[in-house]
C-alpha cells in the first residue's frame, strides 16, 4: 500500500523516522494546526491523528484527558475527517487516523473508509479490533487502500505475530511494554530480544511507541526499529508551554 512505500522512501535517507500523535480537537483544532506545522517544519515523517473516543482503553491519563476534553468541546468524526483532508492537502507526509472500533462501526464501516480515502488518510490504527473480529473491516481496508496498522506486544507469541502480520499493512506498531501510553519504558536487553522477534515476524517497517520521551529513547531504538512514536510527551509539552515549544523539541529528538 501507499503508506509503506512512502515510509520506505523516507527510510532511504534517515536512520529512523519520527511519528507523532495528536488528539484531534484538543485543546482545539486551531492549536492542532499550529502543532502540526511545527512538527512538519522540524522533520516529523508521519502523523497519527486520534479521533477522540469516550473510552480509549490503550491510552494513559494524558491522552485520556485529551480525548475527554475534545469530546466535551463537541468534536465530531465529521470534524476530524475534514481536518484530515485539510492537513493531507497541505503537507507532503502521510497522515493516519487512530481511534477505536466503535467510532468506525457507528459511522458505518464503508462510509468511514470512503471518507478516509477522500481525505487522503494513508492508514488506520484501531487497537481494539483484532483481525478475526473485523473480517469486513480488513476487506474494506484493502479495497480502499487505507493501510490497517496492527500491533505487536511483548506478550504476543511468535504464532500470534505471524497471524497479525498476515492482515497488516503499512507498518507494524510495536508497543514497548505492557500497559497504557505515557509511562516510561525500559529499552534494555529484554526489549532488544522482543524487537528481534518482531523483526523476524514481518517484512513491514517497525514502529515503536509507548513511553518514548526524549532523544535518548530515540537513540536506544535506532538500528532496531524503523520509526519512533512520540505521543503523550508532545501533549504534555503543549499543555505546559504552548504549541511553539513543539518545534524545538522535535528538532532535538535525533
Amino acid at each position: 500500500m501507499v503508506l509503506e512505500k512512502q515510509l520506505r522512501e523516507r527510510l532511504a535517507t534517515k536512520k529512523i523516522l519520527l511519528m507523532t500523535h495528536i488528539v484531534l480537537g484538543y485543546p482545539s483544532f486551531d492549536v492542532n494546526r499550529e502543532v502540526i506545522a511545527q512538527m512538519v517544519a522540524n522533520g516529523v515523517d508521519c502523523i497519527e491523528m486520534q479521533i477522540p473516543f469516550s473510552e480509549p482503553m490503550a491510552d494513559g491519563p494524558v491522552i485520556l484527558k485529551a480525548n475527554q476534553d475534545s469530546l466535551a468541546a463537541g468534536t465530531t468524526v465529521a470534524d476530524c475527517m475534514a481536518f484530515g483532508a485539510e492537513m493531507s492537502k497541505q503537507y507532503d507526509i502521510p497522515f493516519l487516523f487512530m481511534t477505536y472500533y466503535n467510532i468506525a462501526f457507528k459511522y458505518g464501516e464503508e462510509k468511514f473508509f470512503q471518507n478516509c480515502r477522500t481525505a487522503g488518510i494513508k492508514g488506520l490504527i484501531i487497537p481494539d479490533l483484532p483481525p478475526e473480529m473485523g473480517v469486513e473491516f480488513f476487506r474494506l481496508a484493502r479495497e480502499y487502500q487505507v493501510a490497517p496498522v496492527l500491533i505487536f506486544a511483548p506478550t504476543s507469541t511468535d504464532a500470534r505475530m505471524a497471524e497479525l502480520n498476515s492482515s497488516a499493512a503499512g507498518f507494524i506498531y510495536c508497543v514497548a511494554r505492557r500497559g497504557v501510553t505515557g509511562k516510561q519504558s525500559d529499552f534494555g536487553e529484554g526489549f532488544t530480544t522482543y524487537l528481534a522477534r518482531c523483526r523476524a515476524a514481518t517484512k513491514l517497517p517497525l514502529a515503536v511507541g509507548f513511553g518514548i520521551r526524549n532523544s535518548e529513547d530515540v537513540a536506544a531504538i535506532t538500528g532496531k526499529a524503523d520509526i519512533a512514536v512520540i505521543g503523550s510527551e508532545t501533549i504534555r509539552l503543549v499543555d505546559r508551554e504552548g504549541p511553539q515549544a513543539v518545534g524545538p523539541f522535535i528538532a532535538g529528538l535525533r
